[in-house]
């Protein structure tokens, strides 16, 4: 996701503590209620169907050719000009209420003919017939680009090197005939070469690599596989190069700090999440606290919040005070990087000031509003983009929503810091809530508390942090004291996501696109009219009250996961492997750690696991050990039980650096080994010798172990291969292969012996793969001879999480379906 993902939270100041920071007195900015807390009138709407229709017409014309996006365009202007034509009586005198209302059209059809006209006229770049050429003939390039945005990675396979995402825009496009075309189009470079990463926006390079289809859906014309690194990039610009050297001040300032909240302070205060823990990370979206780790319109109100208090405190009069506040914005956009994403972070956070300027905190609305159809106006591809909608969204939110509920607490007796304290987020969330819902799939429960957990603690360290970054260049001993005192709030701020994201019910699945979307927001429409009429508001309460006495204590208690008597649990983390035996309330053990620490976290979080005796590697493939940091997060792992076969090594040094971090015991286990710990118990029964010279010797020397829980015969085959099963065939272990579960080897691979499936003969067969992966997998012929021989086959890719219980006197599975936002392969 873009770095301006942000759930609820690309927050702009609030008008009314921005007025009040200022020293002025009277009505509360936006909220259509007088400083004494009368109405004031309702809100001033007269921009909002311009600015809705530019959106939604840009919206469709990055869907759409551009010659329908111009013949859109011409309707609406054909349209537009008969309805203000009647208004001004050429074609008959309409009544009062119909001229209101006609105007109001005029200003929608004028929206649409701006915002089809502007995407035309980009979409007929991108798809100028000498690029879409190129692209289509997926012709080797040496491109000539402008870097538009910082270089992002892409979370890949732990140990490959990491594809950066270069927002880019070209020059020229030369084939390999010679024949160049220049043309300014937006590219989007994929990369891996280390050179990428340290690139600044506005800086110009050349670059060699071949040209593929964009996705579609906005204004970038090609993707451009890069292959090596880039060719003389020239000197980015001053501001550039001045950001870059606070930014580089401010990393060095946290270096002494914790890995946590050293990693997390410069991506509170600029957006560099480059040090940001996975596992932090993964907490800050669960609990919809990414916003933070942008840079969005609440990092413009903090500094421009600090500032009007400055001003206040110094007395100053309301005009100085918005230009100091202007400075410091200038200022702010420089230090962060004044890329695509942070100017329309700082014009969101702008629209207060430009009502306090005016003298009049009721224009914050039209200045959203016009504010909003200049951005896409600027740039159409903003209409697609999640974190344009989501700052909008907030900024509304807290203009239409946030002053009323706080009023209405306040009348209601709740002290004036603690109403506005609980009406920006829950008004920021519930405006946010259907995109963010559209997109995960999941209605997040936790979130407005743990922002509201968070709101006392994000002021401090991004003020703090602020001033480090700008003191390093001058005094970095200064700087590194002040990022010590901005770890404080930044450690507050990881513990509530670390406990907001462990809460059993924190989110609750949800249809999720734009049906999801449009559902959750005509539920939240009608519980906010519900809530004006006394009746409905104490209807709602009830049936709210009463779904969360009923239905909340069942997902807690008997939520069906992990579901009662279960003997093993396959989790679905990608493509990879994380199988779970149960040993006792509490505690599990695990073999293999799958591809990605967040994911195995959540899968033992889930299944309740505080610790872990035993955790069982197969072998060191990184699909199998990329998330074993994952396991050891607030767990104590008592001993890694490790394969003879040492490669490959990037996944033997991910174990052992693990180990020594939580202090666990590493031990290599023979065929014979056994190990037993409550209801489990567990044998190594290959490879019944070293493999040498198979299709793949690290696969092929899994540990393969079969283990037996409650009585349930299991066997796990980690990925070995037709070499090792054949082995196991040629050296059966004591008790033979028969088993109830199988956990199919190499995620249902096409190297399956028939032999060895028919001497398993399992009544379930566990199939651990990652959705749309790219190898194949899993093979069809596998799947069906498995579910010929009476195999009941779960695949995590399409069943999810899936676990086998003991019912009666036989099994039964239970699958959680596929989780949103899953890893995929």
């Amino acid at each position: 996701m873009p770095a301006d993902r942000a759930t609820p939270a690309a927050l702009a100041p609030s008008p009314a503590r921005a007025t009040r920071a200022a020293g002025r007195g009277g009505d509360d900015a936006g909220d259509g209620h007088a400083a004494d807390g009368r109405a004031a009138g309702p809100p001033d709407l007269r921009l909002a169907g311009l600015a809705g229709a530019t959106w939604l017409a840009a919206l469709a014309g990055l869907h759409l050719t551009a010659s329908t996006t111009g013949l859109v365009a011409v309707a609406a202007a054909g349209a537009g000009t008969l309805v203000a034509l009647h208004l001004a009586g050429v074609l008959g005198r309409p009544s009062t209420p119909v001229r209101r209302s006609g105007w109001a059209l005029v200003a929608v059809l004028v929206g649409v003919v701006c915002g089809a006209s502007a995407t035309a006229a980009r979409s007929a770049v991108r798809d100028a017939a000498e690029v879409r050429s190129l692209v289509e003939a997926r012709a080797v390039v040496t491109a000539v680009l402008v870097v538009r945005d910082d270089p992002r990675p892409v979370r890949g396979v732990v140990g490959r090197p990491a594809t950066l995402l270069v927002p880019s825009r070209s020059v020229s496009l030369t084939g390999a005939d010679g024949r160049r075309v220049d043309v300014s189009v937006r590219v989007l470079v994929l990369a891996s070469d280390p050179g990428w990463r340290g690139l600044l926006p506005g800086q110009r390079l050349t670059a060699r690599g071949r040209l593929a289809p964009p996705r579609g859906g906005d204004l970038t014309a090609a993707v451009l596989n890069a292959t090596g690194g880039p060719v003389r990039p020239a000197t980015p610009p001053a501001a550039q190069r001045a950001a870059g050297v606070l930014r580089a001040g401010l990393q060095r300032a946290c270096a002494p700090l914790p890995d946590e909240p050293g990693g997390l302070l410069p991506g509170l205060v600029v957006g560099d999440t480059s040090h940001l823990l996975p596992t932090v990370q993964e907490d800050f979206l669960a609990t919809g606290m990414t916003h933070l780790n942008a840079v969005s319109g609440s990092n413009v109100a903090i500094v421009v919040g600090a500032v009007l208090l400055a001003a206040r405190w110094a007395r100053a009069g309301p005009r100085l005070a918005v230009g100091l506040c202007g400075v410091a914005l200038v200022g702010f956009v420089i230090l962060v990087r004044p890329s695509p994403s942070v100017v329309r972070a700082a014009t969101m956070g702008a629209i207060g000031l430009a009502a306090l300027a005016a003298g009049r905190p009721r224009a914050a609305l039209p200045a959203l509003a016009a504010g909003v159809t200049v951005l896409v106006l600027v740039d159409p591809e903003l209409a697609g983009d999640a974190g344009f909608t989501l700052s909008v969204l907030a900024t509304g939110g807290l203009l239409l929503l946030a002053p009323r509920w706080r009023d209405a607490l306040r009348h209601r007796g709740v002290p004036p810091g603690l109403a506005e304290a609980l009406a920006v987020p829950a008004a920021a969330q519930l405006a946010c809530a259907p995109v963010v819902a559209g997109i995960s799939g999941t209605v997040s429960v936790v979130a407005v508390p743990a922002n509201l957990l968070a709101v006392p603690a994000i002021a401090p360290a991004t003020v703090l942090g602020v001033a480090a970054a700008t003191l390093s260049p001058v005094w970095p001993s200064g700087a590194e004291f002040l990022a010590w005192l901005a770890s404080w709030p930044a450690w507050w701020l990881v513990t509530v996501a670390r406990y907001g994201a462990r809460l059993p019910a924190g989110t609750l699945p949800w249809p999720d696109g734009v049906t999801g979307a449009v559902l959750l927001a005509t539920v939240s429409a009608g519980l906010l009219v519900a809530t004006r009429y006394p009746v409905l508001r104490r209807l709602v309460l009830v049936i709210t009250v009463a779904v969360v006495l009923g239905a909340l204590p069942v997902r807690l208690v008997a939520g069906g996961w992990p579901p009662p008597n279960w003997v093993v649990a396959a989790c679905a983390v990608g493509q990879g492997d994380t199988v779970v035996l149960p040993v006792a309330p509490g505690r599990a053990v695990v073999v293999d750690a799958g591809p990605d620490p967040g994911a195995v976290d959540r899968c033992l979080r889930d299944l309740r696991v505080r610790e872990v005796p035993l955790l069982v590697v197969s072998h060191f493939h990184v699909d199998h050990t990329g998330g074993v940091a994952g396991v050891f997060r607030g767990r104590r792992v008592g001993v890694v039980l490790t394969p003879s076969w040492p490669d490959p090594a990037v996944g033997r040094e991910l174990v052992h650096a693990a180990a020594a971090s939580g202090a666990a015991e590493v031990r290599t286990a023979p065929a014979g080994w056994r190990y037993q710990a409550g209801a489990v118990e567990l044998t190594v029964v290959g490879p019944p010798y070293p493999l040498r010279g198979t299709r793949s010797d690290p696969n092929n020397n899994s540990l393969m172990l079969r283990a037996t829980v409650a009585g349930v015969r299991l066997l796990l085959t980690g990925d070995a291969e037709t070499e090792e099963q054949r082995a196991l065939l040629d050296h059966p272990p004591p008790g033979g292969l028969r088993a109830d579960v199988l956990k199919v080897a190499h995620h249902g691979s096409a190297y399956q012996d028939p032999a060895f499936l028919d001497a398993v003969r399992p009544a379930v067969a566990l199939v651990p793969v990652g959705a749309g992966n790219t190898y194949g997998h899993p093979n069809p012929a596998v799947l069906s001879r498995l579910s010929r021989g009476g195999a009941r086959v779960l695949r995590t890719d399409t069943d999810g999480d899936a676990a086998v219980v003991v019912a009666g006197s036989g099994l039964a599975v239970v699958v959680r379906g596929v989780r949103p936002g899953s890893v995929r392969g």
